[in-house]
């Protein structure tokens, strides 16, 4: 016997129980009228009905209507109604049985109709925040089959995309939601329900047309949060597709910005020292007869803004060799010390008087560098420190282990730097906005640095506040020391 045949006997079962037990109340314990008896009775089927359905409640009614007549109205003991009016009396509460076990099935099915409704209306909730989340359209197709048997605990589900005429899926693979179903529901444009097999179709339209279908196995799902489904899938795809457009507008825009800001760097780099020259070589031709003093000061200028240019050429040439992989590091374990040393004594006449605070962490493992690059890294973020902040403020340089990396840090007191240009700072040839004209540079400097860190396999980042100053630091492999075997112990012969 079917354990569903048994739990339905058994609530029969305890129907009838239940009316047997009014009845033996109401006559031997309790006695009371006719009309406290029928109202017992009908409060019973009430309560049956809401809990075991309309089927038991209806065999309930008429049970308690035979033992309302058989018990309480004369003559009792018998089924036979003496008065015509008892008639009316028992017909009229049948009616009222059946009509309130109806009423009450029927308030609990729109309660459990409204209590599903709710949990289908919090999964497409989650479902559509779930999608939200997708930053382009290749991720949200991709991320729709999961979110589907994730929110909607489904067997398995498919997605088939009419332009790419490819089928994105999760779980496992069903033998009902293959790819011509899918196709097929596409070109019907309109929804499929196999009940049988528990697969769903329904097409994804974006306005009125339709872009593709989605395919459903497992938890039996309404026409209505089908539906929903589709609408939220199409929904979610033109936004990821509005985003897109709008991140690449946005990436365009700031190229344009980009381009434009390099090229006014390189234009400004080269034609300072230009000028310079042409100024100076002018003078000289115009005015064969200057002093000696003179003719000297010209000739400075002239070797000046040459070196200048030729400093310019060269970072430019340094710059593309990185990129290529074309310089080859000589990588040996070295103490961070040293290299702080280094780059502070290059530094030492374009730093003057300015106070420098150095703090080396203690038992800090040796750095695996090319030296000269790596004082060179260094070089840069101290020049660049001492070029943008107070020449009375401190610049600061600490040095601490993380994990497999040595950090170094160059912190300095200036005006900091703009979130917008943090992002552009390392890029080649950008120089500040602030300080594009009023400090010299080639903008070469901080992308030549991250090439060499790059290169050494460590990286670079830039931490500031606008008006506190910023913090450049770079990470470089810290040597891997082997412990050390003892030898083995000597064993004496006996």
């Amino acid at each position: 016997m079917r354990p569903t045949l048994l739990y339905r006997i058994l609530q029969f079962v305890a129907a009838f129980g239940i009316v047997a037990g009014i009845t033996f109340l109401d006559r031997k314990v309790l006695p009371v009228n006719a009309t406290t008896v029928a109202l017992t009775f009908i409060l019973a089927i009430l309560a049956v009905s809401t809990v075991w359905g309309m089927v038991v409640s209806v065999a309930m009614s008429v049970a308690a209507m035979l033992a309302f007549n058989y018990n309480f109205l004369p003559p009792a003991g018998t089924l036979s109604v003496a008065d015509p009016q008892n008639w009316v009396a028992l017909i009229t509460f049948l009616i009222v049985a059946v009509i309130s076990s109806h009423l009450s099935t029927r308030a609990r099915q729109q309660a459990a109709d409204a209590s599903a409704r709710q949990r289908d209306v919090e999964k497409l909730y989650s479902f559509s925040q779930g999608l939200l989340e997708s930053r382009n359209v290749m991720e949200l197709v991709n991320r729709v089959p999961v979110q589907i048997v994730d929110a909607f605990e489904v067997g398995a589900a498919a997605l088939f995309l009419a332009d790419k005429q490819k089928v994105y899926r999760s779980g496992p693979v069903i033998p009902y939601l293959d790819t011509d179903s899918l196709k097929a529901v596409l070109a019907r444009d309109e929804p499929v329900i196999d009940a049988p097999n528990s697969v769903y179709f329904v097409p994804v339209r974006l306005g009125v047309h339709p872009i593709g279908s989605l395919g459903i196995s497992g938890t039996i799902l309404s026409r209505q949060t089908l539906e929903a489904i589709s609408t939220l899938v199409a929904i979610a795809m033109e936004h990821a597709r509005a985003m897109e457009q709008l991140g690449q507008t946005e990436a365009a825009r700031q190229a344009e910005q980009l381009r434009t800001a390099l090229l006014d760097a390189v234009t400004h780099a080269l034609r300072t020292p230009l000028t310079s020259i042409k100024a100076s070589v002018t003078n000289l031709l115009s005015n064969p007869n200057l002093a000696g003093g003179q003719k000297q000061e010209l000739l400075t200028i002239i070797n000046e803004e040459s070196d200048r240019l030729n400093r310019l050429v060269g970072e430019a040439a340094e710059m593309a060799r990185l990129d290529a992989g074309e310089v080859e590091l000589k990588i040996e374990p070295q103490p961070i010390d040293r290299l702080v040393n280094a780059a502070l004594e290059h530094c030492r006449n374009s730093l003057g008087n300015r106070e420098i605070r150095v703090q080396i962490a203690p038992g800090l493992p040796r750095a695996r560098v090319d030296v000269a690059r790596a004082r060179e890294v260094l070089v840069h973020l101290i020049e660049n420190a001492n070029q943008y902040s107070p020449a009375d403020q401190p610049i600061t340089i600490t040095a601490e282990a993380n994990g497999d990396f040595v950090v170094t840090s160059v912190a300095d007191r200036g005006n900091g730097i703009d979130d917008a240009e943090q992002a552009l700072i390392f890029e080649k040839f950008y120089r500040g906005k602030d300080q594009r004209y009023s400090v010299e540079g080639t903008g070469m400097g901080l992308p030549i640095a991250k090439a060499i860190v790059v290169a050494h396999g460590g990286s670079i980042s830039l931490t500031s506040q606008r008006g506190h100053g910023s913090v450049f630091s770079f990470t470089l492999p810290a040597e891997r020391v082997r412990p050390v075997q003892a030898p083995p112990l000597a064993t004496a012969n006996s």
